[in-house]
């Protein structure tokens, strides 16, 4: 046993869980998001050195808040929707995290999620710390005037915690750049002066980034080539299947196609797409915007959902939601290199599975950052109120990517471990050396 790790094991076990008990709601045997990102924390652990003794400080998000959110519908009643908005860890900046709108949404998912924007963001070294918010709806089933309330109460609800330099919010599944315009708009309401810097991924005029749009999916490629590259897998005439065709999954799968790649099977919430000879790319994108989803699209084969983890490929791009890939279908995937484009889209249990087939899993954590990377050009041209072109935006972000994603190769390499443990181990002693020199107040 080297030094390092017996170093590390007795930092480890000098927390006593049993004098100070994690609440139930923190708990790994909790299912679901947060018990995932739990045991991602535990396989790290080992390897944090004497930063293990703060190891607890992710295992407890610093903030979290639920609120109620009350509005008038259309047909003259009140409806009311639980709303959450959770700062895992501010060491290293303010909170930075999007807010999605589901029917779905759990506490359980947003402190996943939060974390996991912790990680992400100190995985390509920017200055923030790790947020998350949703409100539990089908946003499908509001009118726009009844969207727009709900943001806006929602907002103001949260608008105790959120600022341009406590925590900043972006868009994520279901909510977009109106809904950020909403978002800022409120809170600058509220405060009584104009605050772009508050929310990103708002409308260019906004203040808004050029180049935000297609940031997330433009970093699942950048990340991808290199990842290829280490592995000796050409892309061009290499086969692609995505899971969710939207801003990550669409901008990636376009990207791949044009240097080469076939888009050989696409899922979304409407059904199940496949050709062997390649999807035509411009085609399916416009196809989704006029109709919302894949589903109907011409020139392709319907196949059953559940078979799209059966699909013969070189790369697999889940970029829809969490839990896709479990332990009931890793065993079936036909790739030689996963990307996820989506945020805890692998279960642990399925992350060892890979490993054991020798499939390379780019994870999340480093694999879509491209769009808080560009989020966080964003809030910097807010400040200074000096703007960027879409190519020096661009440069920037590949540049950050090709840097974050090199320094995790190399850790992987070094120390024998997976993608997924070396992106917490660069990021989690980021953030605990952060803790460290920060140290306790009072």
């Amino acid at each position: 046993m080297s030094k390092a790790t017996s170093t590390a094991q007795a930092a480890a076990a000098a927390v006593d869980h049993s004098a100070h008990p994690l609440p139930s709601y923190l708990e790994a045997d909790n299912l679901g998001p947060w018990g995932n990102y739990l045991q991602q924390v535990d396989r790290v652990i080992p390897h944090l050195g004497s930063l293990a003794r703060w190891a607890e400080t992710l295992k407890r998000p610093k903030r979290i808040l639920i609120v109620d959110v009350p509005i008038h519908m259309d047909d003259g009643t009140v409806a009311h929707f639980e709303g959450y908005r959770v700062q895992h860890n501010v060491s290293r900046g303010p909170g930075k995290g999007g807010v999605r709108f589901h029917q779905d949404v759990t506490l359980s998912e947003v402190m996943a999620l939060s974390a996991w924007m912790s990680v992400k963001n100190a995985a390509v070294n920017v200055p923030y710390g790790g947020a998350k918010g949703g409100i539990r709806v089908d946003p499908k089933k509001l009118s726009r005037g009844e969207l727009e309330r709900m943001t806006r109460r929602y907002t103001s609800e949260i608008g105790i915690i959120i600022g341009p330099n406590k925590d900043i919010p972006a868009p994520d599944v279901n909510t977009n750049d109106q809904i950020m315009a909403w978002m800022m708009d409120t809170y600058s309401m509220n405060t009584g002066s104009t605050s772009t810097g508050v929310v990103t991924g708002k409308p260019v005029d906004l203040g808004g980034s050029l180049g935000r749009r297609e940031a997330t999916g433009r970093g699942v490629f950048t990340v991808g080539v290199e990842a290829a590259n280490h592995i000796g897998l050409e892309i061009s005439g290499s086969r692609i299947a995505v899971q969710g065709f939207g801003n990550v999954g669409g901008v990636a799968g376009k990207l791949f196609a044009e240097a080469g790649a076939r888009i050989v099977a696409v899922q979304d919430h409407g059904g199940t797409i496949y050709r062997e000879a390649g999807l035509d790319v411009p085609s399916l994108l416009k196809h989704v915007e006029e109709n919302g989803s894949v589903g109907g699209f011409p020139e392709s084969e319907v196949i059953a959902s559940d078979s799209f983890w059966d699909v013969e490929c070189d790369i697999l791009i889940p970029a829809a939601l969490e839990q896709q890939i479990n332990a009931s279908n890793a065993g079936r995937i036909k790739a030689r290199m996963i990307i996820e484009g989506a945020n805890g889209p692998t279960t642990p249990a399925a992350d060892d599975i890979l490993q054991e087939r020798n499939i390379l899993v780019l994870p999340d954590v480093i694999a879509n950052a491209g769009g808080v990377t560009v989020s966080y050009f964003e809030w910097v041209q807010d400040f200074s109120s000096f703007f960027w072109d879409e190519d020096e935006i661009n440069a920037r972000l590949v540049k950050i990517m090709k840097h974050a994603f090199a320094a995790v190769w190399a850790v992987s390499q070094d120390q024998k471990v997976s993608l997924r443990t070396a992106t917490f181990i660069v990021a989690c002693k980021r953030i605990l050396h952060t803790r460290e020199l920060r140290g306790l107040y009072p």
